[in-house]
């Protein structure tokens, strides 16, 4: 295994284009990192950490920003403003029919629709910038800054936003796809070695079994993801084709659909709107208005990451993200229309609409499965947590889960342009 492995990475290294691909998104990354770790001004730092230590969801939210939440640097907002915007965008894109018109109009509509998220990224980085000092100031963190020093450090983390977004875009045209979900797998991995740090310092001699079954579940569970990521559905696809003058002779081929279409996705947007009642709780919670105050409470008590309630959300927000991204990213009806001009049916069912009808039947029925087995997934670190007792282990599962989306995404990347290349240097 290891072998094939080492014979992957030295085809991938040995080939121009993809060599310089992997060269320029590293590069790219080490600039993400290294403004990561550029500070904002007026922040009480080690009162910061203090907050931070001892709240489970501050804690979670720092470890998907990559640590700039804790030290409250220039893009300690990260890229929430515009996994929102995207998720805002994508749900109006059902409602308002020009924008639904835009996302069927290819790859001019989703550039467009592109567009305007990143416009919208711009004011919900603004209001997401003021609501952080506010919830810094209510705990004492932000004292004494004058209205300009305030317009100056929301400004401040709304242009790190900006560059993050930016930073995504370059990685997308010049790297590989999806920079977006690169920059927050930087992020996770760089705080790994922190989470296993911090965990084995609080660790004791009876929790070492326990550890230990950790561990294994948790390899488990990487090889169970990668089996249902890498899991297919195969559609049997026959073309006609003309053998002779009076003769045909059936090709056959088949149509992949993929048990998880969605890949990360729906956790980094459910993740995003999971976390926002405990956010308002930490917001509200400092009023002076004492009915307001206990509504916070109970709001944060309510939503807490190890709490019923906040789980059951976590579980049902991932498997409605995945029916949705997977009705986005894919078209039955386009599907259809593209085999029907190819000649190609799908043997029993006639092509056109009942084509379409058929894809969308069995589409619906493996999402199920993909859909439930992502939520199961998002929710067992929270299980672990209370098993264990350690709650850095338990944030580090649903890290590990976009990490190895992200890896398998870049490995069947990597190897459909080395089957290119292969291809075209048999062309020539």
């Amino acid at each position: 295994m290891l072998k094939s492995i080492a014979q992957f990475f030295s085809k991938t290294f040995k080939s121009p284009e993809i060599r310089k691909k992997i060269l320029l998104t590293a590069l790219i990354l080490v600039v993400f990192r290294l403004v990561a770790h550029i500070p904002a001004a007026g922040i009480d730092r080690e009162s910061l950490r203090s907050l931070f230590s001892g709240s489970p969801l501050l804690s979670l939210l720092d470890v998907f920003s990559g640590g700039t939440l804790a030290n409250f640097s220039v893009m300690a907002l990260g890229l929430n403003p515009y996994i929102n915007a995207s998720i805002i965008l994508q749900l109006l894109t059902y409602v308002i029919p020009k924008l639904e018109e835009l996302s069927k109009e290819g790859e001019y509509g989703r550039e467009k629709i592109n567009q305007y998220t990143k416009l919208l990224t711009l004011p919900l980085a603004v209001l997401q910038g003021f609501a952080m000092y506010s919830l810094l100031r209510s705990q004492n963190i932000i004292v004494g800054l004058s209205p300009l020093a305030i317009v100056s450090l929301v400004l401040t983390m709304t242009a790190g936003t900006v560059f993050a977004v930016w930073l995504g875009d370059l990685i997308s045209e010049y790297g590989f796809k999806n920079g977006i979900s690169f920059l927050i797998f930087t992020g996770i991995v760089s705080q790994l070695p922190v989470i296993i740090g911090q965990s084995a310092a609080v660790l004791r001699p009876e929790d070492i079994l326990k550890v230990s079954v950790f561990l294994v579940v948790a390899i488990a569970i990487i090889g169970l993801i990668i089996f249902m990521n890498e899991a297919i559905r195969k559609i049997p696809i026959h073309y006609s084709r003309r053998a002779g003058v009076f003769s045909t002779s059936p090709v056959s081929s088949y149509l992949p659909l993929r048990l998880n279409q969605a890949g990360v996705i729906p956790i980094i947007f459910a993740i995003s709107l999971v976390l926002v009642p405990s956010l308002l709780s930490q917001f509200l919670g400092g009023v002076s208005n004492a009915a307001i105050a206990n509504f916070a409470v109970k709001l944060g008590s309510l939503f807490n990451p190890q709490s019923v309630v906040y789980n059951i959300t976590y579980f049902l927000l991932v498997f409605g993200f995945t029916y949705f991204y997977t009705a986005v990213v894919f078209n039955p009806v386009k599907i259809a229309e593209n085999l029907q001009k190819g000649g190609g049916f799908i043997p029993g069912i006639r092509p056109g609409s009942q084509t379409s009808q058929y894809l969308s039947h069995v589409l619906s029925r493996i999402t199920v499965v993909g859909g439930a087995f992502l939520g199961m997934i998002a929710i067992l670190p929270s299980f672990f947590q209370k098993t264990i007792g350690i709650s850095n282990l338990a944030i580090g599962g649903t890290g590990i889960l976009i990490v190895v989306s992200v890896v398998l995404e870049l490995t069947r990347e990597l190897e459909g342009e080395l089957s290119m290349r292969k291809y075209e240097t048999f062309i020539r």
